[in-house]
């Protein structure tokens, strides 16, 4: 690595330390300044609660670069490599989230970039009826040469972890601390072994415990990362179901494993589908219909041009180029275009009603024929 990107990289890391600036709000002062470096050389004049008495900022600040430059080196000891969000190969589909992570650190042989990517999640108190779940969820996975993901906790987690792992597909486990350890204690072995088709991710530093609120940000990079979530087995609360709820809230395509009406770890996944908050998934193939993924659907051949007799914006303009040159999804236009989910999500719906796009399963979009 290069200096000045070695010391872009401490100063992001720095940035991820200073209390009050979250992802949103760091991600923020990163598009004004344009530099990491920059953002902290202003950090003492802007009015940010971050540090009190106002005559410490600096020190303090100087502070958090050391504690970055420290990373920097357990990095090195410990094969570990940080991605920016400004790096082409952070991951595209997290990439368009509003709060994305604005660094994560990776470990392991992985592709975080894989064309189909796929969430596994579930109750840490999971039955043999999940166990079997992700079992045949994984096999089934393989034909599509899909990645799975999962937050490498207790119960299904760990099952569809050992599932991918037992079927040899690429298999990434996102962790609500630090590199420098794994919890639960008993997955080190299991870790070890994802990192040979897969690996680890977080956005926290070494040191980092597993607390609590630790958890539900794990949970939005597992749902950020992937084009579908696959919910097993969950109560009637539980991470699982805010990984669903957050997945839904990125246009995530969410599925649910249905049970039996008096199973209490069913009951989550069957209010899912009852609120239409998820689709059921009686079997990948469900999925792989929702999501195109079938050789017809991915484009083999040229798709027929729309002759066009109307009048666009520029930003219309803009996804048509995209969409032109082959069936895309949301995320994908998102990122492409450089508009946010919301915005690209409102171009697209008049363009359809212009009669110019259609919307395929899985949120993708292709011009109509």
């Amino acid at each position: 690595m290069k200096v000045q990107d070695q010391d872009e990289l401490v100063h992001t890391i720095a940035l991820c330390l200073v209390p009050g600036i979250g992802s949103i709000t760091a991600k923020k002062l990163l598009t004004a300044y344009h530099s990491p470096q920059k953002v902290f050389n202003m950090l003492p004049h802007l009015k940010l609660p971050f540090v009190k008495p106002e005559n410490t900022r600096v020190k303090i600040l100087n502070d958090y670069v050391n504690r970055a430059q420290q990373e920097l080196r357990f990095m090195q000891r410990a094969n570990i490599e940080a991605i920016m969000l400004s790096e082409n190969s952070f991951p595209y589909r997290l990439k368009t989230c509003e709060d994305s992570p604005v660094v994560i650190f990776k470990r392991g042989n992985m592709d975080i970039n894989r064309k189909r990517m796929v969430a596994v999640v579930g109750t840490r108190k999971a039955t043999e009826y999940g166990y079997k779940q992700c079992e045949m969820i994984a096999h089934e996975l393989k034909k599509y040469n899909c990645t799975l993901i999962s937050g490498l906790a207790y119960g299904i987690d760990s099952a569809a972890h050992r599932a991918a792992f037992s079927v040899n597909i690429q298999n990434i486990g996102v962790l609500a601390h630090g590199l420098d350890r794994i919890y639960p204690n008993e997955n080190k072995e299991l870790s070890k072994k994802m990192e040979l088709n897969g690996g680890l991710i977080t956005e926290f530093i070494s040191l980092t415990n597993p607390d609590r609120e630790n958890f539900p940000k794990r949970n939005r990079i597992v749902a950020g990362m992937v084009d579908a979530v696959i919910i097993v087995e969950a109560g009637e609360s539980g991470g699982a179901l805010i990984t669903a709820d957050i997945a839904n809230s990125y246009n995530r395509e969410v599925f649910a494993v249905p049970g039996r009406t008096n199973d209490t770890f069913s009951k989550g996944c069957n209010n899912l589908i009852k609120q239409n908050k998820a689709a059921i998934l009686s079997d990948v193939t469900d999925l792989a219909w929702y999501l195109g993924w079938t050789e017809k659907s991915e484009g083999g051949g040229k798709t027929q041009q729309t002759q066009l007799n109307f009048s666009f914006s520029m930003q219309e303009e803009t996804i048509l180029e995209i969409v032109r040159q082959q069936t895309e999804q949301l995320d994908e236009i998102s990122l492409k275009s450089g508009y946010s989910i919301g915005q690209t999500s409102s171009i697209l719906l008049e363009l359809e009603f212009k009669g110019i796009l259609k919307t395929l399963p899985g949120k993708r979009y292709q011009l109509s024929s």
